[in-house]
């Protein structure tokens, strides 16, 4: 039940005869409808509710002023969702006695917020919070509810311009599709199917099911069956690429029936697997530093692939308890460090949970009851500040979020559209998946993404290799990662910056390069593609370094460059044999023998770095300048001359 608790209804029952009354004693002198008044209770504790309901209506009939058969069949509907009918009778009650039983005002108000009545539940809240002798924890919970009343009343008249819109009978089925999940080029759609079973009534075994979208529209899903158990699994998350899966699997100390290999910490764990040649690997948990002896779900894994997220709920005899969000992040040996809990601004005292970091890595949205909104569960955004902190969570607004619980919540890598899982009518029936468009304001970041492929430069074999991108102009790194079996990778990267690459393996000559996504170049329907040749390591390979930067006419290393020096430092710290020569090239612009000075200082720039700030010994290193003596193209194109205008190593010896 969203809104509302039974311990109020209980103790509001309880309280029928113990108005200002004493004890034993009613408001009503009738035999009669007294004595159906304690039928009905006595039904209701045995939960026969037709039988108490019966009752209650004969008492108010026999005495239309009892006030406590007023409150019992208030409670009653109010317990079975009947919402409108409580409100009836709730408004009867306190029509016949308003100082009866104060805490009407506050129960009435749960069953208006249930329905989407904001304006008058936030009235009776008022009205509640002026008694003056009213329970303290009581007085607090009308209070948050006060605030959410207030928040729904006037979302609901500035509504946001969702239209949901049904993804289709190859994700949706007659059972309950939910927590989707999709990769960064929105080719493969992830989600969990809760399967029924005719012979187990009321049991759902969650499995995943996977769909490939083909000219625009998703093909009939199809079971994971490497994954899939006969226990649940659920709540899966996607790599960039699609080649990685964290997801949720309740299992313990002796393993999940359904997976015995699935060894757990207690409760439900977080588990990855790895896709392998087209196949899934075995799953295997996360470990210490994400699972603990509660109850770990619901990850979300960044695109940079430096990050999860995850639910963590604390369990004790009463259940599950403080529902937060966590964050871990890979170390440079790409393990996972000790999980941290968001701030304040994203976590509260009530319950988060189904997490997800778009892949801009900036934009976190939330499911929350602790925040202000339409009650219960409403769904949030967050966005990363220039600190690195997350900022206020804002509410995505009416009709997205509803009276109802609303979770199950996704953003499409372009930011324009996004997925909820809701059991609306007109569906496939129970909970379906559905895609609508965002507002322009709960929009994540700009981002596009990077495909290509490593391949040998002589041989066109393909190679797994170790990569870095760096955003160039703050020379931070913002991804590391590396190439599958066949050199494919793929890369989820912030629009309008440009970035340097940097491609390693043993054997090779490292690969340095840089590319922009500014302007045009920046769509994420058409991506960049970032094909990688790179060169054998043999004497006589020659390498350019296109992320080193002078000033015009000048041979002062630009801070930019620190980067691209770095990783040749640390290419022949790696390569202890290697030798090397530094050359500098010009266009053919200006007078020869300027040109030759000019390249010559630029390559003993490089030369002096290596030595001073790599600690390379000089003797592995020798300097030239060359001019405009070797062009790589002609230099009748202003194009062509920034391409003559640069700085490469040549191996002399290994």
């Amino acid at each position: 039940m969203k809104y509302f608790s039974v311990f109020f209804i209980l103790i509001s029952l309880s309280c029928l005869a113990q108005g200002p009354l004493p004890p034993g004693e009613y408001t009503s002198r009738n035999k009669k409808a007294i004595r159906y008044l304690e039928e009905g209770k006595r039904a209701f504790e045995y939960k026969k509710d037709d039988v108490a309901e019966k009752n209650f209506i004969k008492a108010l009939e026999t005495d239309p002023g009892f006030i406590e058969a007023a409150i019992g069949l208030a409670n009653l509907y109010q317990l079975n969702n009947r919402h409108e009918e409580a409100i009836v009778y709730f408004k009867k009650a306190i029509a016949i006695n308003p100082k009866f039983f104060p805490n009407n005002f506050y129960l009435i108000s749960l069953s208006q917020l249930a329905i989407g009545q904001y304006s008058d539940a936030a009235n009776y809240l008022e009205t509640f919070l002026k008694f003056e002798r009213v329970n303290p924890s009581t007085r607090e919970l009308a209070e948050k509810k006060l605030i959410n009343a207030r928040f729904g009343a006037e979302a609901v008249k500035h509504p946001k311009p969702y239209k949901l819109l049904n993804v289709g009978e190859g994700i949706n089925t007659a059972m309950n599709e939910y927590f989707p999940s999709v990769t960064v080029d929105g080719e493969w759609f992830l989600f969990t199917r809760g399967l029924t079973d005719p012979q187990m009534p009321g049991y759902e075994n969650e499995d995943f099911f996977i769909s490939r979208k083909v000219n625009g529209v998703w093909q009939p899903a199809q079971p994971i069956r490497e994954i899939n158990s006969i226990g649940n699994e659920g709540a899966p998350t996607l790599s960039a690429d699609g080649t990685i899966m964290f997801f949720a699997s309740c299992a313990n100390e002796f393993g999940d029936y359904g997976a015995p290999e699935r060894k757990g910490y207690g409760s439900c764990d977080i588990f990855y697997a790895q896709k392998i040649n087209g196949r899934w690997t075995k799953p295997r948990n996360a470990g210490p530093a994400i699972n603990t002896n509660h109850w770990e779900t619901q990850p979300s894994f960044s695109s940079d692939g430096k990050s999860l997220y995850f639910i963590r709920g604390i369990i004790n005899r009463g259940g599950i308890k403080d529902q937060d969000i966590y964050v871990s992040t890979l170390d440079e040996n790409g393990r996972f460090t000790p999980a941290v809990k968001l701030s304040g601004k994203v976590n509260t005292s009530g319950k988060e949970e189904s997490v997800f970091i778009h892949p801009d890595n900036q934009t976190l949205y939330f499911s929350s009851d602790g925040h202000p909104g339409m009650g219960g569960l409403d769904i949030f955004m967050s966005k990363k500040q220039t600190t690195g902190e997350w900022g206020e969570a804002v509410n995505l607004g009416y009709p997205l979020n509803t009276m109802a619980e609303d979770n199950s919540f996704l953003v499409y890598p372009n930011g324009k559209y996004a997925f909820k899982a809701s059991d609306q009518k007109g569906g496939f029936g129970g909970l379906d998946i559905y895609q609508f468009e965002l507002p322009e304001d709960l929009k994540p970041e700009s981002m596009t993404y990077v495909r290509g492929k490593v391949y040998n430069s002589k041989t066109k074999e393909s190679l797994e290799a170790g990569f870095e991108l760096y955003d160039l102009e703050t020379q931070t790194q913002v991804t590391q990662a590396y190439s599958q079996s066949n050199g494919e990778f793929l890369l989820t990267l912030t629009a309008n910056k440009n970035y340097l690459v940097n491609v390693n393996k043993d054997g090779y000559l490292f690969y340095s390069d840089n590319f922009s996504l500014k302007g045009a170049s920046a769509s994420i329907d058409k991506p960049y593609q970032l094909d990688i040749p790179l060169e054998p390591l043999d004497v006589g390979s020659t390498v350019e370094l296109k992320n080193i930067f002078f000033e015009v006419n000048k041979w002062d290393l630009q801070p930019e460059s620190r980067a691209e020096l770095n990783k040749l430092i640390a290419f022949l710290n790696q390569n202890k044999t290697v030798k090397i020569e530094l050359s500098g090239h010009t266009d053919n612009t200006g007078d020869k023998k300027q040109n030759e000075i000019l390249s010559t200082n630029r390559a003993k720039a490089v030369y002096d770095f290596l030595i001073r700030e790599g600690k390379i010994a000089p003797e592995r290193l020798s300097y030239k300048g060359y001019g405009d003596s070797k062009p790589k193209v002609p230099n009748d194109t202003a194009e062509n001359k920034a391409k003559n205008r640069r700085t490469e190593f040549k191996i002399t010896a290994r």
